[in-house]
Order: structure tokens, then sequence, then C-alpha cells
């Protein structure tokens, strides 16, 4: 078995049940000897905030919802016991010709996967009222001014910068400003 190696592979699931087609495959890894021809069964998600009662709350989120990535050896009867697995409607390329990824797109979903999920949390940059800012970014680059708003949720900043003598408000975000 080690000198064939395991390809990448795209099912088609149910749009919704892509968790169960998981648990379906996974109990099938476990319970049969499918787990000598098959290693890693994945679903693409992202994490996602949500602001609910007040609170924020995280969900995770397909991030390419009706598929699921399988890394497997595609002989004998693996590929039909994959595509007859319960929720899941075939292979992408059909049963005759699946399509394996290219390594390179399976680098790309996975990267992209690792990316979105420590996205969440690498934004959280304090600011706080009354700090003197400068922006960095967007038609009044150059420009300082002092916090009056910070709004973490939408990572925004309310600043007044005085142009032409007037104090004026700005609704900046987090990335356009740096502490001065």
């Amino acid at each position: 078995m080690s000198e064939i190696e395991k390809k990448w592979y795209v099912l088609r699931a149910i749009g919704g049940k892509e968790a169960k087609a998981k648990e379906y495959i996974d109990a099938e890894i476990k319970n049969s000897n499918l787990g000598d021809y098959v290693s890693q069964v994945l679903i693409p998600s992202e994490k996602v905030y949500q602001i609910r009662n007040g609170k924020k709350v995280a969900m995770d989120r397909n991030y390419l919802p009706g598929y699921i990535l399988v890394e497997a050896i595609l002989v004998g009867e693996t590929p039909h016991l994959l595509s007859q697995t319960p929720n899941v409607i075939g292979f992408l390329g059909g049963l005759d010709h699946p399509t394996a990824l290219r390594q390179s797109e399976v680098n790309r979903i996975l990267g992209k996967v690792d990316e979105l999920q420590e996205i969440g949390e690498e934004l959280n940059i304090p600011y706080i009222v009354g700090d003197t800012v400068k922006v960095t970014n967007g038609p009044f680059s150059g420009f300082s001014g002092i916090i009056e708003e910070v709004n973490n949720e939408k990572k925004k900043l309310t600043v007044m910068v005085k142009i032409f003598g007037r104090k004026t408000p700005l609704e900046l975000g987090f990335l356009q400003v740096e502490k001065e």
C-alpha cells in the first residue's frame, strides 16, 4: 500500500448534510478496513463571529458548502463505498473518473481555511477613547486626530480630525490608523 500515493478527492454532499456524511465515513473507517485506503476526511470551514443577545458568539461555517475533501487511494471497492455513503451524491468528476486535486489546490484550500480561522483574533488591537492616532490609509492619510468612539465588534473607530480648521468626525477601520 505504501508505494501508492494517497491523493485528495472531492465528494459532493447534500447541502447542509456534510457533517452527517463525514460522520458516516468516519464510522466506516473505524468499523471496517476503509481506514487502509482513506486517511483524512475534511469539511473546509471558517470561524464566524455573530452578535446574539449582545454577546459575541463564535460559529463554524462551511467554506465550501456541499463539498467534503477526502485523502484516499481509490482502488477496489473504495470509490463505491465512499460514493454510496448516505448524504453523499458522488465524486467530483463522476465515479468512473474521480478528479484528484492538484497539490497547489489542496494547499490553497487548506491554507485558506487556516488563514480564515486565524483572522478572528488577530485584529483585536486595543484603542482607547482619547488616544491620538495618525491616519495611515485612505483619502485622509497623514492626518492626526483624537479617538472619540471605539467599536470593537465592527473593528472601527470614530476619530475627530481637523480639516480646514474644523473638527470633522471620520469612521475608520482599526487597520487604517496607528497610535502616535
